[in-house]
């Protein structure tokens, strides 16, 4: 038997992993939307010119003159000069020196030559390849074969969200329903890749469902209570203003609360049920209250410190927000009154909600299931 479960734990992650390679090579209807007159490349800066921009106080403004040479694609090993366009928005903006590494955007006409050169920003993806490649292999070492499960279940995660979230919700698919059928075939996928097909990875997987359910509900029935709105996403208008005027906004605010606590959720449900999986194999007479009152306080002692984490996670994000407000001295009351503010506590505070009941849906999940199989 337990080479069985082996076998089909395997063939389990060969399916998922071939899912995975289907998904990458899926085109989106939003690919055709990248300029085919547009070629990208990796360009290293040998000269810029400062002379057009202009100071004022801590902003700069104006044109630099950027003069690049190509390193990769069609045009490598040529020089191209470019204009960099300082708007005064320090978010936005970026000063190259000589030495920094760019990527560049090429607009060719339709004879195939250049016509205008945007230095768009510092070239961040050989770095970037290089920390996932770090990870991949340190999640490898330490973790083996459930490592490499970790990574598959990683890498499905991010395509799913790429390749279908997204694409979904700009085509206007309801936002709730689409995010909340993702979440949980996400949790699925991720839970038994990692636990594999037992009954640990069901218990966890009821758990941490209902926990986003619950977290799904609070978010909707709050959001109208407090009258936020999706607006106070990042980009959210620039959204709006790029032809997707029929989005909502709301819903899609809603679905980004429990979309943003479901891997919390699903921490704490696998830990509540490996825990009792363990009591359960170390006490094969223990009795349905018994594995209950286990589970349950297991669930008490971790569910302090995932509670603390979702604050410090969701508080890191709009620091700045808060800092600001209380350099003005702005009075507290009206700091947490603003919808900013209002809308990152109801965040943090469905997301605990939904960390706090999943430890019991856990523990009762397990308590049925567990001695189902005592029995």
């Amino acid at each position: 038997m337990p080479g069985f479960f082996k076998n089909r734990e395997f063939v389990l992650v060969v399916v998922f992993a071939v899912l995975t390679a289907v998904l990458f090579f899926i085109p989106s209807d939003f690919d055709r939307r990248v300029d085919d007159n547009a070629v990208r490349c990796k360009a290293e800066v040998t000269a810029v010119d400062n002379s057009e921009i202009h100071q004022f106080g801590i902003v700069k403004t104006g044109l630099q003159l950027v003069t690049m040479k190509m390193l990769d694609g069609q045009f490598a090993g040529k020089e191209f000069k470019g204009t960099n366009e300082l708007l005064g928005q320090m978010d936005k903006d970026k000063i190259f020196s000589i030495g920094d590494k760019a990527l560049a955007v090429l607009t060719l006409n339709a004879d195939g030559k250049v016509i205008f050169v945007n230095p768009q920003d510092h070239y961040r993806i050989g770095l970037e390849v290089l920390l996932l490649g770090l990870f991949t292999v340190l999640l490898l070492i330490f973790g083996g074969w459930t490592g490499a499960k970790a990574m598959f279940s990683f890498l499905f995660t991010a395509l799913v969200l790429w390749k279908l979230l997204l694409p979904g919700l700009l085509n206007g698919v309801d936002p709730v329903w689409m995010t909340m059928a993702i979440v949980t075939v996400l949790c699925a996928v991720i839970i038994f890749m990692v636990a594999g097909l037992n009954r640990k990875g069901l218990v966890a997987f009821l758990g941490s469902f209902m926990g986003v359910f619950t977290s799904c509900l609070l978010a909707i029935y709050f959001t109208g209570r407090l009258h936020l709105h999706g607006a106070v996403m990042p980009f959210a208008e620039t959204l709006l203003y790029s032809g997707f005027a029929h989005l909502d906004l709301t819903k899609i605010y809603i679905a980004a609360v429990f979309l943003a606590c479901s891997g919390a959720v699903m921490d704490l449900a696998m830990d509540v049920s490996a825990c009792m999986d363990e009591v359960v194999m170390a006490n094969p007479d223990i009795s349905r209250m018994g594995i209950l009152a286990s589970g349950l306080r297991v669930g008490r002692a971790v569910v302090g410190t995932m509670t603390t984490t979702l604050l410090l996670a969701y508080s890191g994000g709009f620091i700045t927000l808060l800092m600001a407000f209380m350099a003005q001295g702005v009075p507290l009351v009206n700091t947490f009154n603003f919808v900013y503010v209002s809308a990152e506590v109801l965040k943090t505070l469905v997301g605990s909600f939904g960390l706090v009941t999943v430890a019991p849906f856990t523990a009762v999940a397990g308590a049925v299931i567990y001695m189902h199989r005592k029995s």
